[in-house]
């Protein structure tokens, strides 16, 4: 890896992570797509519409059914143009919190697509290990 490379990589990690921290933290959804999302948006979430406005219904419809969840960004992953947020999140489904990774694809330095996956954490670890 270059230091060109690793360069954009950050650049791309700062983007997301202020992207993600504005929106579902902060509560600031119309300000955090101002700022880093681009004109237009694929959307991988089966229950999102694609594109702009229908991040901007999900998000907003996420944050008014789970007014009390509360995340925590566990570690931010970066290769290219494509970002993970794995997070750890409180007060959603799951009785012990929930896992989620949301991959982000950026382009010039705007969000462009998203993926995410999301499981409850259970109350046992067959291995002993943390899902974080």
């Amino acid at each position: 890896m270059t230091d060109v490379d690793r360069t954009q990589d950050d650049a791309n990690k700062k983007v997301v992570t202020a992207f993600y921290v504005q929106a579902h933290f902060d509560g600031d959804v119309d300000g955090a797509i101002a700022r880093h999302v681009g004109a237009t948006y694929t959307q991988h979430t089966p229950a999102a519409e694609d594109g702009v406005e229908g991040l901007r219904a999900y998000i907003n419809g996420f944050l008014a059914s789970f007014p009390h969840a509360k995340g925590e960004i566990r570690r931010v992953i970066a290769d290219g143009d494509i970002v993970a947020v794995h997070a750890h999140w409180t007060g959603l489904s799951g009785p012990h919190g929930d896992v989620t990774v949301d991959i982000f694809r950026v382009h010039d330095g705007k969000l462009v697509e998203h993926w995410d996956v999301a499981a409850p954490i259970p109350a046992e670890s067959k291995n002993g290990n943390t899902m974080f």
